[in-house]
């Protein structure tokens, strides 16, 4: 059964995101004290005392927008109220009942047909209690101050929620393969999630930034979770001068390191460039899986030689990630997205892939046989056993009489040994080698 949903609501800079951090235990949300931070929604499970719902953090609630990106922002907001078992209305008690807090309590009252719980934020001191209750005024029965900040009120705004929900347990979790979409700014990262989702999950727009926070969304193909997720462009570090772009950046950097498969989105108009490559490196060096894909393709010259030229600038430039298969769609236009899903779990597959010690130490011994390393010094460099890690990346651990004696281009040779023979499309091959004299 799906988790009930509690939304989080409320007019721009009333702590929204701050008590979203505060019930979920850790800093998911990007917190400035500037309005206007959080735009996409934020997904999260709780569980409290032995029940557990899904939370919702939303952008700031402005009824009476009508253009530019406040009104895409309201729709997120709209569609995270419709599917709320129950809406967390946050107020700011030091500033008090504002016209926009009245309007939206109007529009809660006419769409919303679920529990409301009027949470007025930033009470810090008992003594600021009084100023919770002229918020009822708004016509709402239930009262909950709290200070996110400071954690006060916020157990007692948990049993609150969990005693209007139904009653659900916390089932055991099957771990789901983690898919973050990266690349530059405007290469059409959000489209392509919102595409690949078949739902306006996240907001697109040219405006580069867009994107703020790293948007964890699940789904499933093929009885096999995933968890996808849409993060903010990364740009060089010169070019990096605000604080929330800064947090933008960090939270990308995090979901590649916690990712499994990284899609490398790059604009098939603009070609490779050193940002690309440098984005690249960066998956490589955590260790990810990768999809290289190359995105707006409907706007390049159609037929086979456009896609060879481009699959050669593309392993010409990111030669570290020779072993990422190479998708070419457009995410507006739909073409092609859906076989990144079938390509997706092949990916994950074999990143998880394991091969039998006997027959890693036959492929080894084999590989030797067939080209011995060079000899350091006057000993020659005996291989004595090799198996593999259990976690991923593919990890393999040789042990050899001496590992300086093992360079980096014979390295590079058992490495394709073992692709050659297992593949393992999209997943880097670690080496670890240790001292071991051979018998």
């Amino acid at each position: 059964m799906p988790l009930p949903v509690v939304t989080i609501v409320g007019r721009p800079n009333v702590g929204k995101s701050t008590l979203f951090n505060r019930l979920v235990g850790g800093r998911r949300a990007i917190v400035l004290d500037e309005p206007g931070v959080t735009r996409d929604r934020l997904y999260a499970t709780i569980e409290w005392k032995g029940c557990a719902f899904m939370l919702g953090d939303t952008g700031g609630f402005e009824p009476g927008v009508k253009s530019g990106l406040a009104v895409q922002v309201l729709t997120q907001v709209q569609m995270a109220v419709r599917e709320a078992a129950l809406v967390v209305f946050v107020v700011d008690a030091r500033e008090g009942l504002t016209p926009l807090d009245e309007e939206i309590a109007r529009t809660l009252r006419r769409d919303v047909h679920t529990r409301i719980v009027v949470v007025p934020n930033k009470v810090d001191r008992p003594a600021h209690e009084a100023l919770a209750s002229e918020f009822f005024r708004m016509g709402f029965n239930e009262i909950c101050p709290v200070s996110a900040e400071h954690g006060l009120g916020v157990a007692e705004l948990c049993d609150v929620i969990v005693e209007a929900l139904p009653q659900t347990e916390v089932a055991p979790e099957q771990k789901a393969i983690r898919v973050a979409v990266i690349g530059r700014p405007n290469v059409g990262k959000s489209s392509l999630v919102n595409a690949l989702l078949g739902q306006e999950r996240v907001i697109v727009s040219e405006q580069p930034g867009t994107t703020r926070d790293a948007i964890d969304t699940p789904f499933t193909y093929n009885d096999t979770p995933y968890i996808l997720i849409d993060t903010a462009g990364l740009r060089s570090r010169s070019k990096i001068q605000q604080p929330l772009e800064r947090f933008s950046v960090a939270r990308t950097l995090r979901a590649i390191e916690r990712s499994d498969v990284a899609l490398i989105l790059v604009d098939a108009r603009e070609g490779i460039t050193d940002q690309d490559a440098k984005i690249a490196a960066y998956v490589q060096d955590t260790g990810g899986s990768a999809i290289l894909v190359a995105n707006k393709w409907d706007l390049m010259p159609p037929g086979a030689d456009a896609r060879q030229e481009f699959t050669l600038q593309i392993r010409d430039q990111l030669r570290h990630l020779d072993y990422a298969p190479i998708a070419f769609v457009s995410a507006l236009s739909g073409y092609q997205v859906l076989t990144l899903l079938p390509l997706l779990q092949t990916v994950a597959q074999w990143r998880s892939h394991r091969v039998p010690t006997p027959q890693i130490n036959d492929l080894i011994g084999e590989a030797v046989r067939k080209y011995p390393p060079p000899a350091f010094g006057k000993r020659p460099v005996r291989f004595s056993y090799a198996t593999q890690a259990a976690n991923p990346p593919p990890t393999f651990l040789l042990f050899v009489s001496d590992p300086r004696a093992v360079r980096v281009a014979y390295r590079r040779y058992l490495v394709n040994q073992l692709r050659a023979a297992y593949d393992f499309t999209g997943a880097p091959i670690r080496l670890v080698l240790k001292g071991k004299r051979a018998k």
